[in-house]
């Protein structure tokens, strides 16, 4: 089903997502992309776990709409949910005939037979799976199985350090808004001679009624305050 050095190829391109500057989801279509490419597979899914422990499908290289509008599937339900659980990954020959499989009328819409589901995970916490699926019926072998999961525990590291970016910078943007909000309020305090919840509530009024955001009102407070100083 596979050569090692296509699979090394979709190693190569996956790692490189780590740090490009693709926003997370553009990631997630590259790495089912590269590894149904590069896997010989009639399709590849990406699914991750939401706050509700469900598995969610955030990425896929299909076109079909009933396969990508499949429900969430619970934490331990179907072969998904049971590999994500056990951490452990889970292959199934025939789909259409598998009786834990949920899905066997897309399955035979869609024409595909064998199903290889490997988990996620980081430090050993499952964050999603990565479902591989064959048009033929295939025999998963162990060479194939280690490959995917090679490939799963890069994209789940590539998944954990975009979402710890988006949130380190999400944090540096909230201090650096919180620090011009202070500044714009001590300019208005010193300037009308108001109490700080006074000057808070009318900026924050002003940001209400002209919608504009907090930090914009700051900025525009503060740099009328600079020009005042240079003039």
């Amino acid at each position: 089903m596979v050569k090692r050095s296509t699979h090394i190829e979709a190693l190569s391109k996956i790692s490189k997502a780590i740090t490009s500057d693709l926003y997370l989801e553009d990631i997630l279509k590259l790495i089912v992309t590269v590894t149904a490419q590069a896997l010989g597979s009639k399709l590849c899914s990406l699914m991750l776990l939401n706050d509700k422990n469900e598995l969610v499908i955030r990425a896929t290289q299909t076109v079909s709409e009933d396969y990508t509008k499949k429900a969430p599937i619970r934490l331990g339900e179907g072969i998904s949910g049971k590999a994500a659980k056990d951490n452990m990954p889970v292959a199934v020959y025939d789909v259409q005939q598998e009786a834990g499989y949920k899905y066997k009328d897309l399955a035979r819409k869609e024409g595909i037979s064998s199903l290889l589901c490997v988990p996620m995970s980081v430090k050993n916490k499952v964050i999603g799976v990565i479902n591989l699926y064959t048009s033929e019926p295939h025999k998963f072998t162990k060479n194939e199985i280690h490959l995917l999961s090679s490939v799963a525990n890069q994209a789940a590291l590539i998944i954990e350090n975009t979402e710890l970016l988006v949130k380190t910078k999400v944090i540096q943007e909230e201090l650096e808004t919180r620090k011009l909000v202070e500044r714009a309020k001590g300019i208005l305090m010193k300037e009308r001679k108001m109490a700080e919840p006074d000057a808070y509530r009318l900026m924050q009024k002003y940001s209400m009624d002209n919608r504009k955001s907090m930090r914009e009102v700051a900025e525009a407070i503060i740099l009328s305050n600079d020009m005042k100083g240079n003039i």
